[in-house]
């Protein structure tokens, strides 16, 4: 099955942003980790999950037709 050029950078660019996203869940992870994520930690995870929203939005904004 062909690809168009342009599906393939939709594709490049969502996965980039699922992968930032990843990587910022487990630096959060990693650095509020003292014995289970606590209050700030969990703050700092419901921001990166908010704007992940967003940024899916925009994305989404950004490669439609």
């Amino acid at each position: 099955m062909e690809l168009e050029e342009g599906m393939v950078r939709k594709i490049a660019i969502s996965v980039g942003a699922v992968g930032v996203f990843v990587a910022l869940v487990v630096g959060i992870g990693t650095v509020y980790n003292d014995g289970g994520l606590g209050s700030d930690g969990g703050l700092a995870l419901v921001a990166t999950i908010a704007v992940f929203i967003l940024a899916m939005a925009g994305v989404g904004l950004f490669l439609a037709d």
